[in-house]
Parts: C-alpha cells; structure tokens; sequence
C-alpha cells in the first residue's frame, strides 16, 4: 500500500470516528434532558397571588374571585408582580363580559383560567404565564 493511500484511509477513518461521536453526544444529551413537572416549591416561587377582586358581570350580578397566576420564571413572576394594577385590570375586564351562568360548574371556569392566560401573556415581556388557577369563587 502506498503513502498516500494510508493517509487517506487514516482521515477517512479519523472523519467517520467524529461524525460518530458528534451523533452520539447530540442523540444522548436530547435523551438525558426529559421535560419534568416542576416540584410544588417551584410552583410557589414563580407564582403570584391575586387577592380576593369583587367586580359586577354583565347580567348585573356579582363575584367574589381569587388567583394564583404561575408563571414560567422568577424573572416573569417579578414583572407579574409590577404589572398587578394591569393584571386586575383585564381580571375585571373579562369578567364583565361574563354572566353568572358563564362561571357555573367546571367548564366555565376552566375557560376564564384560559381566557386570561391569554389575555395577561400579550403583557408578559420575560417569559410567560404557564397556569391561572382560580383560588376562589363566590357568584352572587
């Protein structure tokens, strides 16, 4: 076998090894990183408390509503928390467009939790708003 002949089998030899390595780090760290739930303490930190807001709906009656508002990061739970006057704000907002009836039973507040995920993220500027969980609820 030649000179020049070894070399090329060496550099094939050396390209094919790399190419198998760089496979395997990238395929073993995307399996090694697996989505978690965060943990109940994770929860708390990120998220903020909306006290009690009592505010008329549209057919004349009233509630009584709490919040728990988690967000993805301490960095957006900090500017949540900034933008509180903003939050009750589009709170109060959509439940005026709300009658009593829109808030029975599990599936209308299921939608005013997802409705106001939506509305409070296009104010969100670091990071988002992962979950609104309704901590309490009176309709009057």
């Amino acid at each position: 076998m030649s000179k020049s002949v070894k070399v090329l089998i060496i550099f094939m030899s050396t390209i094919i090894i790399a190419l198998a390595a760089g496979l395997y780090f990238f395929f073993s760290k995307g399996a090694n990183e697996v989505d978690t739930e965060p943990t109940a303490d994770e929860i708390v930190e990120s998220s903020v408390e909306i006290p009690e807001i009592t505010t008329n709906l549209l057919n004349g009656d009233f509630v009584r509503i709490a919040f728990m508002i988690q967000t993805d990061s301490k960095k957006a739970k900090e500017e949540l928390e900034k933008r509180n006057f903003q939050v009750k704000n589009v709170i109060i907002k959509n439940l005026s467009s709300l009658e009593a009836k829109d808030l029975e039973g599990n599936e209308g507040k299921v939608q005013l939790e997802k409705k106001l995920k939506e509305s409070l993220n296009q104010y969100i500027e670091n990071g988002e708003i992962v979950q609104v969980y309704i901590t309490s609820s009176i309709v009057q």
